[in-house]
């Protein structure tokens, strides 16, 4: 019976047994020889042709970080409308499946041009943020972000949120809301610790 119960929660189970494996690896002793595995592949990003135009055309490198940080905006804003819906905070007269929907649409698409954004921005300065462990925090974060996402958040509003516990939609908003802002908070101590 026990078994049964956990069943039905083994998508929750496998990411949070996930990211309990990655964080226990961030604070290893393990991460530095990671690092040190890793670098040959920071190298070759960084003269890569990514790299290369990062470096060495700073105008190029701006517009770049501009678009990613548009598109963080955007992800930043799609995820407080569909939280705070689900909060019961924003948006109220709209019915909750049409936010979600418009919501995570828009959510994906700028993921998708963050990263690759990110990716072009990272070959620019990739042997200096190898070395920096806030990077290494984002992208765990960010990795917990997009886990918690699409394999518990979106199937378990998928149905829609009028048969869920309302603490359960709650708890997965607030859940939401605070490995998002991590995400956003690391990220900008980047900037700081560069």
């Amino acid at each position: 019976m026990l078994f049964s119960f956990l069943n039905s929660y083994r998508r929750s189970i496998a990411t949070t047994a996930l990211l309990a494996l990655a964080l226990a690896f961030a604070f290893s002793s393990l991460r530095i020889n990671a690092w040190e595995a890793v670098l040959p592949l920071f190298e070759w990003m960084e003269t890569s042709w990514f790299g290369v135009i990062g470096k060495t055309w700073g105008g190029a490198f701006a517009v770049v970080q501009a678009i990613h940080l548009l598109a963080m905006a955007l992800s930043g804003g799609a995820i407080l409308i569909s939280n705070g819906r689900l909060l019961g905070l924003l948006l109220r007269d709209q019915p909750v499946q049409t936010i979600l929907i418009k919501s995570h649409r828009l959510f994906v698409i700028s993921l998708i041009i963050a990263i690759i954004s990110g990716v072009f921005m990272a070959c620019g300065v990739a042997t200096k943020i190898i070395y920096l462990p806030v990077y290494w925090i984002k992208m765990l974060a960010l990795t917990a972000g997009v886990l918690f996402t699409f394999t518990i958040k979106q199937p378990l509003l998928a149905d829609g949120v009028e048969n869920l516990n309302p603490w359960v939609v709650r708890a997965a908003a607030v859940a939401s809301l605070t490995v998002w802002f991590t995400v956003a908070a690391t990220g900008r101590w980047i900037g700081y610790s560069g």
